[in-house]
């Protein structure tokens, strides 16, 4: 197969409709495989077309035909990650609903390549990049510094903790006063 598992659309919406209810924010995380990202992204356009329903982009497990997870780090082009993005772009601007969120995953600057040359004209999308490695804080704080440097204007930024990897793992309160420049999104995983 193409090394991705995806769960039908439909599975998700009772937890989608259950967390809008909860005024909670949901963004389906895409990890391909060998299948390219807007393939996989439009398998979900019934529930990216509802408000509240963002996209994430996980690089990391964008596989190229002779790769397998876990042997490599995966990564994207710019180009797809831009194809992906039109096409969401698109829902949104035909649907008149409102911004969402896209994220990209990353945590070396070799998972999206020609990374400055994304187009960041959607004002239908927050694109975010979501800083997620993990271990300790000196190499997560220089993931973090790497990735901003020469990061396209506009682009906002997340965090990510990981409870079982990080040592040590911050809180939130240690991650808003450790982390600079402060991130627009925390996670925990």
């Amino acid at each position: 197969g193409d090394y991705s598992s995806e769960v039908p659309a439909e599975t998700l919406q009772p937890w989608i409709d259950a967390a809008r209810e909860a005024g909670v924010y949901v963004v389906i995380d895409l990890q391909p495989g060998r299948t390219d990202f807007l393939t996989q992204a439009k398998r979900y356009e019934s529930v990216l077309a509802q408000p509240g329903v963002g996209l994430a982009l996980d690089p990391e497990w964008r596989l190229g035909p002779d790769q397998v997870p876990l042997k490599q780090i995966g990564s994207v082009s710019a180009a797809e990650v831009d194809a992906t993005t039109d096409w969401l772009a698109g829902v949104v601007r035909e649907r008149g609903i409102p911004q969402k969120m896209l994220v990209l995953h990353q945590f070396r600057l070799s998972m999206i390549q020609d990374r400055a040359s994304l187009d960041m004209d959607h004002p239908e999308l927050t694109m975010l990049v979501h800083a997620d490695g993990q271990g300790g804080q000196p190499d997560k704080q220089a993931t973090w510094r790497a990735l901003h440097a020469d990061a396209p204007a506009g682009m906002a930024w997340g965090w990510k903790n990981f409870i079982d990897e990080d040592h040590p793992m911050l809180s939130p309160e240690q991650t808003m006063r450790e982390v600079s420049p402060v991130p627009d999104l925390v996670t925990y995983q």
